[in-house]
Formats: structure tokens, C-alpha cells, sequence
């Protein structure tokens, strides 16, 4: 049986899950509806972002640890971004059955483009509820709850 103390932690975590899950769920909603969207949706972006990180092509399954989104969900918005001209698919040279992802140019393009937008947007979301140390105290603390969490 849980000792109070334990109780009392376990209550504590939990209470600051459901806040940064509420803190997420608000900005997303801000951030979605900001003006930066007009060429590319948010989670289209969120890929060409992600690929715009990588020194190297990525295989679909490498990406898909970086995005909130399906594995058949995000195959189908990469056939619409290579569709589209903005990603590119290659053969992987080390497995014949697979490709790789990487932004084209004009996907290049597009992602600096938002991303420069969506930037201002996020800024603003921040700056409006947090000053600098707290923005500080925050981006310490998420570094620190994703450390070993991405496979």
C-alpha cells in the first residue's frame, strides 16, 4: 500500500500532467488559428520542420518518431507533400525495399517561409504569459522530460 507521502507525489505528477496538457492544448488552439497556415497545414508543417532538422534523408519510420501523428496518417500526408513538390522520395541505399524523405527545394522554401511566421506566432503565445526566466525555467524542464524518451 502507498504510503500518503507516495499518494501525495503521485496526485503532484499528476496534477502537472493534466496543466501541461491543458498549457499544450490551449497554445495549440492559438497557434492553429493564427494566419501562418494559409499555404500548409500545421501538422504538414510539423513534417517539413522535423525533415528540415536532419542532416540526412529520413526512412518514414525515423520521421514518424518526431511527429504526433499515425504511421498510416503520416503516410498519407507525405504522399500529398511529395505529391505536392515539397518532400522527395529516394531509394535507401542500405535497404532496397525502403526510401528516404527529404525536403525539396520548394519544400525548403515553404517550411522558412512559415516557419518564419508560425516563430513571430509561438513568440508572442509565450511572451504573452511568461517573462524571459520563466520561458527560461520552461524550455529546461521539457529538455529535461524528453531526455531518453525518443526511441
Amino acid at each position: 500500500m502507498a504510503s500518503a507521502q507516495e499518494t501525495a507525489w503521485a496526485r503532484r505528477a499528476n496534477d502537472a500532467w493534466e496543466a501541461l496538457l491543458g498549457a499544450h492544448s490551449a497554445l495549440m488552439k492559438q497557434l492553429t488559428a493564427a494566419d501562418a497556415w494559409d499555404e500548409i497545414s500545421i501538422k504538414e508543417y510539423d513534417v517539413l520542420y522535423s525533415l528540415s532538422k536532419c542532416e540526412a534523408p529520413q526512412r518514414l519510420s525515423e520521421l514518424h518518431q518526431h511527429v504526433l501523428l499515425s504511421q498510416p496518417a503520416l503516410s498519407r500526408l507525405v504522399d500529398r507533400l511529395v505529391t505536392r513538390g515539397l518532400l522527395a522520395r529516394r531509394p535507401d541505399p542500405e535497404d532496397r525495399r525502403a526510401t528516404r524523405l527529404s525536403l525539396t527545394d520548394e519544400g525548403r522554401k515553404v517550411q522558412r517561409r512559415v516557419g518564419r511566421r508560425h516563430a513571430v506566432d509561438v513568440a508572442g503565445a509565450m511572451r504573452a504569459r511568461l517573462d524571459r526566466d520563466e520561458i527560461a525555467q520552461l524550455e529546461r524542464l521539457c529538455r529535461k522530460l524528453s531526455e531518453g524518451t525518443n526511441p
